[in-house]
C-alpha cells in the first residue's frame, strides 16, 4: 500500500479508512437501536460481531474497488457521491441476499431485513457528511473570512463555472455573494448556493444592501457598450475592483475558468466586439509562405509576427532597425517557432538603406511583405519633416522596388487614417506611400495594397500609456482639446483585419478598416482614471493644452474626400482613390524630396507635398 500511494494520498486514505470503520460500526449499531426502540434483544447482540465483520469487509472492499478512497474530499461532487450511493447500495443488496439465505438455512444467525435497510441510510448519511465537511468549511465558513464579497454579473454557463471554482478554492480572493442576470427565468434561483437576486439594472440597490466589495463580469459575449454601462453602475456605487472574462473571440477555447478573468481594461470599454475573419482563406494565403515584415519590433509589426504564427508560414523574416526590440521579439516567439518548425530570421536593417534592402530581398526571396516600418509621431514629424520623408516615403519606395524586382506576390503597406485630408507631415508622407504602392502595382507581378486604420490601443504612439503614466504620478492628465476624437481598435483586431484585406486584395486597392465609433479623448481619459479606482477632476485633474502641430480634432476614415466601396467583409471597405501618378513621375517626386531632405529644406518639403498629395493642407504652426 505504501508503495502505491504518495504521502499525502496515504494520509488521506488512512484517515478515511479508519473513519469508515468507525462510522460503519456505529451506523450498524444505530440501525439495531432504531429497529428495536433502543432495546436490542440479547440474541442479536450475540451475533452482532459476526455480522459486523462481514459488513466492514463488504463496505471497505466496495469503496476501494469503486475508487472512493482516491477522491479529493475538497472537491467532492456528484460523481463521488454517486459512487458512495452505488457502493453502499450494492452492499445492502448483497447483505439482504445473505440474510435471506441465513433465514432459510441458519435462522439463529439471521437479522431483521429492516436493520439492513436502516443501516444503508444511516451509513450513507454519516459517510456523506464526513466527506463534504471539508468542502463546506472551505466554501462557506473559511471562505467568508478571507475573501472579498463579490457580485457575479451573468448567471450563465461561464458564471456558474467561475463560481464553482471560487467556491472550491479556499485561497480565492473573491467570495460570490449573489448573481445578477437579465434573464427573468434565472431570477430567484440559486447556483451553487449563490442566489440570483435581480437584473443588472438592479445593481445599485443590491450592492449597497449586500455590502459588496468587488464584481466579476462573466458574460463573454457582452458588447463594449453594455460593459461601459455596467462599469458606470459599479463605479457610481463605489466598487473599485472589477474583473471581467475576455471576449469569447479572444479566448483560446470555449471553456472559461477563473484563470481567464482579468482586470477590466480600456479595451473592454471601447472595443470588445469580436472581429470575424475567414481563417480558411487566411490559412490558404499565409501557410508555407516566406513572409517579410518591416518595422518588426514596433507595436504593429511585432503583432503581425505573433499573428502570423497561427497560420504556419514557412519562414518569417523580421526586419527592424532597433536591435533591442528585435532581440526581445526573437526571445518571445522562440518556443513557438521551434515547436511549429517555422524558420525565424531576424535582420537588423534600415529601410532607408536601398542597397541592403535589395540584398535582403535577393537572398531571402520573400513571397509576401507587410511593410509596417514608419515614423508615426505627428508633432515630432512636423519639426523634422526630412526624417518622415526618408522613412515613410524613401523607405517605402526602397522596399517596394525590391519587392517588384524579386517578384514578391503581395506587398501590404500599413497606412493610417491621418493620410485622409492630411494636415500633418506624417499623414502626407503616409499618403505618398500609398501613391507609391498604387503606381508600382502596374509595372510588375507584385500586387500592392494599402490598409488604412486609426489608433490602436497599446501601441507606442497611443495616448493610453501616456495617460496611465500621468495618473500614476498623480496627474494632471493632459488632453489637447475637449472635442478631440479618435478611432480606436486593439492591435490584434487590426492585424487580423489587415490579413483579411491582404488576402482579398487584387492589387492597387487602398483598404479602409471600419474602426467603429470615434471616441472623445477626454472621455477616454475619464474612463482610465476610473479604472484606477479614482475620480476624474477630484482625485486626478484633466487639463486641456491645445492642439499640437499637425493635429486635427477628427480623423476621417470614411470620408467625402474619396468615398468607399463595400467588400464582402463588413469591416473592410475600399477607398475610391482618384490620384493616379505614373511611376516615372513618382521617381521624380521621390528624388526631389530626398534632395530637399538632404538640404534640410523643410519648407520646400512641405510645398512639394502640398503640390502632389491630394487635400494636404499643412498647418504652419511649427517653430524649431
Amino acid at each position: 500500500m505504501k508503495g502505491l500511494l504518495r504521502p499525502t494520498k496515504r494520509k488521506r486514505f488512512l484517515f478515511f479508512f479508519v473513519s469508515d470503520i468507525f462510522l460503519f460500526t456505529f451506523s450498524f449499531y444505530i440501525a439495531f437501536l432504531l429497529r428495536f426502540n433502543f432495546l436490542i434483544p440479547s440474541s442479536y447482540l450475540k451475533i452482532f460481531p459476526y455480522w459486523l465483520v462481514v459488513i466492514l469487509f463488504l463496505k471497505i472492499s466496495t469503496f476501494w474497488f469503486l475508487g472512493v478512497y482516491r477522491a479529493n474530499w475538497r472537491f467532492i461532487g456528484l460523481s463521488e457521491f454517486s459512487r458512495i450511493v452505488i457502493g453502499l447500495g450494492a452492499d445492502a443488496i448483497l447483505m439482504l441476499l445473505i440474510d435471506i439465505i441465513f433465514q432459510r438455512q441458519v435462522p439463529l444467525f439471521s437479522i431483521p431485513l429492516s436493520v439492513i435497510l436502516i443501516d444503508f441510510f444511516v451509513s450513507l448519511s454519516f459517510v456523506s457528511v464526513l466527506r463534504i465537511s471539508k468542502r463546506v468549511y472551505v466554501e462557506i465558513i473559511r471562505k467568508g473570512k478571507n475573501s472579498k464579497r463579490t457580485v457575479v454579473i451573468g448567471a450563465g454557463n461561464t458564471g456558474e463555472r467561475i463560481v464553482r471554482e471560487l467556491r472550491r478554492n479556499s485561497n480565492a480572493e473573491f467570495n460570490p455573494v449573489f448573481f445578477v442576470d437579465d434573464d427573468p427565468n434565472k431570477i430567484g434561483t440559486c447556483i451553487h448556493n449563490v442566489p440570483v437576486l435581480g437584473k443588472i439594472e438592479d445593481l445599485p440597490g443590491l450592492l449597497k444592501e449586500n455590502k459588496i466589495e468587488a464584481a466579476i463580469i462573466t458574460i463573454p459575449s457582452l458588447s463594449h457598450r453594455k460593459v461601459r454601462k455596467i462599469f458606470a453602475l459599479l463605479n457610481t456605487a463605489g466598487i473599485k475592483e472589477v474583473k471581467i472574462v475576455p471576449s469569447i473571440s479572444k479566448l483560446p477555447s470555449q471553456v472559461i475558468s477563473v484563470k481567464d478573468i482579468k482586470e477590466i481594461s480600456i479595451e473592454d470599454l471601447l472595443c470588445r466586439e469580436p472581429v470575424n475573419v475567414n481563417y480558411d482563406s487566411l490559412q490558404e494565403f499565409l501557410k508555407d509562405k516566406k513572409v517579410l515584415v518591416t518595422g518588426a519590433g514596433g507595436s504593429i509589426g511585432s503583432e503581425i509576427i505573433r499573428q502570423l504564427l497561427k497560420f504556419n508560414p514557412a519562414k518569417i523574416i523580421a526586419l527592424e532597425i532597433d536591435e533591442t526590440e528585435l532581440h526581445n521579439l526573437s526571445l518571445e516567439i522562440a518556443n513557438e517557432t521551434n515547436e511549429k518548425g517555422i524558420t525565424f530570421r531576424p535582420i537588423v536593417a534600415d529601410v532607408r538603406d536601398k542597397e541592403k534592402i535589395e540584398r535582403i530581398f535577393s537572398e531571402e526571396k520573400p513571397e509576401i511583405v507587410f511593410h509596417a516600418a514608419a515614423y508615426k509621431h505627428v508633432p515630432l514629424m512636423e519639426y523634422f519633416p526630412e526624417e518622415a520623408v526618408k522613412t515613410n516615403i524613401l523607405g517605402t519606395y526602397n522596399v517596394a522596388l525590391a519587392a517588384v524586382k524579386n517578384n514578391v506576390e503581395k506587398f501590404v503597406n500599413i497606412s493610417t487614417d491621418k493620410a485622409v485630408n492630411p494636415t500633418s507631415i506624417m499623414g502626407a508622407t503616409k499618403r505618398m506611400s500609398e501613391m507609391i504602392c498604387k503606381a508600382l502595382n502596374d509595372i510588375g507581378k507584385t500586387k500592392f495594397i494599402s490598409v488604412r486604420f486609426g489608433n490602436v490601443l497599446g501601441s507606442r504612439g497611443s495616448v493610453v500609456p501616456i495617460f496611465l503614466d500621468q495618473i500614476k504620478k498623480g496627474g494632471p492628465v493632459t488632453v489637447t482639446h475637449p472635442e478631440m476624437r479618435r478611432y480606436f481598435m486593439t492591435i490584434p483586431e487590426a492585424v487580423l483585419l489587415v490579413f483579411q484585406a491582404a488576402a482579398m486584395g487584387d492589387g492597387g486597392e487602398v483598404f479602409v478598416l471600419d474602426m467603429g465609433e470615434p471616441v472623445r479623448i477626454v472621455k477616454l481619459a475619464e474612463e482610465l482614471i476610473k479604472l484606477q479606482g479614482l475620480e476624474p477632476y477630484k482625485d486626478i485633474d484633466i487639463v486641456f493644452i491645445g492642439l499640437r502641430p499637425g493635429e486635427k480634432l477628427f480623423e476621417e476614415l470614411l470620408t467625402a474626400e474619396e468615398g468607399t466601396e463595400q467588400t464582402y467583409h463588413e469591416k473592410i471597405y475600399i477607398a475610391r482613390v482618384k490620384s493616379n501618378i505614373p511611376v516615372r513621375q513618382i521617381n521624380e517626386i521621390v528624388n526631389e524630396l530626398i534632395e530637399l531632405s538632404k538640404k534640410l529644406d523643410r519648407e520646400g518639403i512641405k510645398q512639394l507635398l502640398r503640390k502632389y498629395v491630394p487635400f494636404y493642407k499643412n498647418q504652419d504652426n511649427t517653430t524649431m
